[in-house]
């Protein structure tokens, strides 16, 4: 049985730890959930373990908005106090306090 507990929490503000991105988690894979092709088209050398939890995030950088699928191993905690600006943000969250979303709806 997989016991993996995550360490970022839904709502909560996150930035990438090699790349310049940051956002926010809106759902959580207990382990690699994505399709193998997705995998292998990361440069072997960077590939993170499947076996950890993996982020959904609605993403942003300097250039764009995205959505994002980050191993926990590449993520860190953003203590910017900024919002994110990616304009599906206010359809899953509400209000922001201290680097941290409420979540608009129950989810299941």
């Amino acid at each position: 049985m997989l016991r993996t507990r995550a360490k970022f929490s839904l709502g909560q503000v996150v930035r990438h730890r090699k790349h310049p991105f940051r956002g926010v988690v809106f759902d959580v894979d207990p382990e690699f959930a994505n399709t193998e092709e997705w995998y292998q088209a990361i440069p072997e050398d960077s590939r993170p373990i499947k076996e950890q939890p993996y982020y959904h995030l609605l993403a942003e950088n300097d250039q764009t908005y995205y959505f994002a699928y980050v191993s926990e191993q590449n993520l860190l905690p953003d203590y910017s106090g900024e919002p994110i600006g990616h304009p599906d943000v206010s359809e899953m969250f509400g209000s922001f306090d201290d680097g941290v979303y409420a979540l608009q709806y129950q989810l299941n």
